[in-house]
């Protein structure tokens, strides 16, 4: 029976994703149970990571944009946005608010954000401006399985979801790397141009599951816009 258990769980472990290239995931509607779930490809404690995504919505209240609980913390690896103009991340269960970076309603905003537990450092890109380093989580290892949920605040691993901070729009391009990527990368992604997709997430070969009211549309974000 152990042996069935361990076979599956390789299987998964190396089940193909899909590739969302031109596709973005669509929330219609303020709920508290549309999610996106991701399947990282993580084979060990995360100590330094670099997450890109872009999202379009026309809400000012506070939502969540990405989120990774593991089972001993939640807000393990966390991207919140308050308000306009105000990004909030979270690092095991720290807190820094970002402000004065270009932030736009109905309109398409690229983030990328980097971090290193070794140092400590790090900093929050947004439609090609980078926010001053800080410190945040300095020789913390986020040990465990992670969940990853796109469109909810996980309040705990895998639920506590509140619909006051769900996300309304469309999201799309997450990828997310076990290093810094450089700034030329950053740069090259900002801008629709050709980048090493991640190696832990990546929108070209996503394992995922939605839940609720998500849709999978056609993206409207294309270098060829440009």
């Amino acid at each position: 029976m152990k042996q069935l258990v361990l076979l599956a769980a390789l299987c998964a472990g190396h089940a193909s994703g899909k590739d969302l290239s031109e596709k973005v995931f669509t929330f219609p509607v303020e709920s508290a149970t549309s999610s996106v779930k991701l399947i990282a490809n993580v084979a060990q404690p995360l100590t330094v990571l670099t997450m890109c995504m872009r999202f379009f919505s026309s809400l000012t209240r506070a939502q969540s944009l990405f989120s990774l609980d593991i089972p001993s913390q939640s807000n393990a690896f966390l991207l919140f946005k308050p308000s306009v103009d105000v990004y909030r991340l979270h690092i095991n269960g720290a807190a820094l608010d970002i402000s004065g970076l270009p932030d736009e309603t109905n309109e398409w905003n690229s983030v990328c954000w980097t971090w290193d537990s070794t140092s400590g450092l790090t900093a929050l890109w947004v439609n090609g401006k980078r926010s001053p380093r800080a410190i945040m989580g300095a020789s913390v290892s986020l040990s465990g399985v992670p969940s990853i949920i796109l469109g909810q605040d996980q309040d705990s691993y895998g639920g506590g979801f509140d619909q006051s901070q769900s996300f309304v729009g469309d999201i799309t391009d997450v990828h997310m790397w076990d290093k810094v990527i450089s700034p030329c990368e950053i740069r090259f992604y900002m801008d629709g141009s050709a980048f090493t997709p991640g190696n832990l997430l990546s929108w070209n070969n996503l394992r995922f599951s939605t839940t609720g009211t998500v849709h999978e549309e056609q993206s409207d974000f294309n270098k060829s816009c440009f």
